[in-house]
């Protein structure tokens, strides 16, 4: 085609002069299963007078149901409800045994 410059050579793309190694993998580590008959006990222990049942819902030990009446629940609000039994057992929250509890409450 008249007035286009022939084409040259291209030129060659920097890369870098080192890499640096690739990080290790991160250590996924598993947290410990709640003790269903500890979490009761924590529930317990903070409602005395409760009666309380845990169960595993899911076989995996992190996603818990918990059934609970006492005698503190008398007048509260279903989330107030919630909140107490939560309280219990908030340390197992934190430290990864519990991901999810399910709760229902009632006075009895």
């Amino acid at each position: 085609m008249p007035g286009v410059p022939p084409r040259g050579p291209r030129e060659a793309r920097a890369v870098p002069a080192t890499r640096t190694a690739a990080a290790p993998a991160p250590v996924h580590r598993i947290p410990p299963v709640a003790d269903l008959a500890e979490i009761e006990t924590m529930i317990g222990a903070a409602l005395p007078g409760a009666s309380v049942e845990v169960v595993d819902e899911t076989g995996a030990g992190d996603h818990l149901r918990a059934t609970v009446a006492a005698p503190q629940f008398e007048g509260l609000s279903r989330i107030d409800q919630h909140r107490l039994v939560k309280a219990a057992v908030k340390e197992r929250f934190e430290d990864g045994q519990i991901h999810a509890l399910s709760i229902k409450t009632s006075a009895p």
